[in-house]
């Protein structure tokens, strides 16, 4: 797997999908579901011995809340950069022990992200004091994105229905666990100089200024003129249209709107995101930077 190309990698990954039964695709492990294919259990269990450096970009993010669209906006700064980046994702949980020996002896700096939860990102994360950055997205949107991105990859089981998919979202029994459980876990290190957080939202709003916050954290040496064309370079209509996704793509990246819950939520449903919503994060710093009543409501 390790001498692989990006596309190669991609195409034996759709094979085995292809003879894998539904039911098969994610397994539960310390009561939380992860993909069979890409997060296996010999994955998982490699974390333990990965050594987080100080110099490290690290990106954390809850799926479908924006995380590819920003590997893309760093993967374009670190190459702008001189850095050499290696072209297979850079999710820690989606590589197998070989290619978790290739991390460990990557030339400074790497590249790294995970959908975990906090609490089991590898521990060498917080002890070598390695900078993070964690991108949110309102929670409505977020399933939204999540219900289209289980049935459009193969690597994941198809949805029953919307109605299901919801239920099973709002319960936390779904790919990486509750959206919930994620956020009151990041509220708790709002205060931690080595994690920035940033909303979907925000970078949709003002992706200049995203890209700005995120080369200003992690200290990279890059001119006005290169931040602008980065930012450019990095809208979501961009990034889609990407050749180096291939089919990919269509996959990972779908409309990129923020809002586009109101074309699925019923009433009902509106109703009780918000209720929880409200039950969890009302009140918390994380809670008000998502701007939920101007998002959600």
């Amino acid at each position: 797997m390790s001498g692989q190309t990006f596309e190669e990698r991609i195409k034996s990954t759709m094979e085995r999908s292809m003879n894998m039964k539904d039911e098969e695709k994610l397994y539960k492990r310390n009561g939380i579901l992860y993909s069979t294919i890409m997060s296996p259990p010999e994955n998982l269990d490699g974390l333990k011995d990965l050594q987080a450096r100080d110099d490290d970009v690290m990106l954390a993010a809850y799926p479908k809340c924006g995380c590819n669209w920003m590997v893309g906006v760093l993967r374009k700064i670190m190459i702008a950069c001189g850095y050499t980046i290696p072209e297979w994702p850079p999710l820690i949980e989606f590589n197998n022990p070989d290619i978790q020996k290739m991390v460990a002896e990557m030339p400074p700096r790497r590249l790294l992200a995970t959908h975990l939860h906090p609490d089991d990102i590898p521990v060498s994360f917080k002890t070598n004091k390695t900078k993070m950055v964690v991108v949110f997205r309102n929670p409505k949107d977020t399933l939204v994105s999540y219900y289209h991105f289980m049935n459009k990859n193969p690597v994941l089981p198809n949805t029953e229905s919307w109605d299901k998919f919801f239920s099973d979202f709002m319960s936390g029994e779904v790919g990486w666990g509750s959206y919930f459980d994620h956020a009151l876990a990041w509220e708790k290190r709002m205060d931690d100089p080595n994690v920035m957080i940033l909303t979907y939202e925000e970078l949709k709003e003002n992706l200049l200024d995203g890209v700005k916050k995120v080369i200003g954290f992690f200290s990279f040496p890059l001119t006005d003129e290169q931040v602008k064309v980065i930012a450019e370079e990095s809208t979501f209509s961009v990034m889609q249209k990407n050749p180096s996704y291939g089919k990919m793509a269509q996959v990972i990246f779908r409309k990129g709107e923020v809002g586009d819950w109101k074309n699925h939520f019923s009433e009902a449903q509106s109703k009780q995101m918000d209720e929880e919503f409200k039950k969890k994060l009302s009140g918390t710093r994380l809670g008000a930077k998502l701007k939920y009543e101007q998002y959600c409501q």
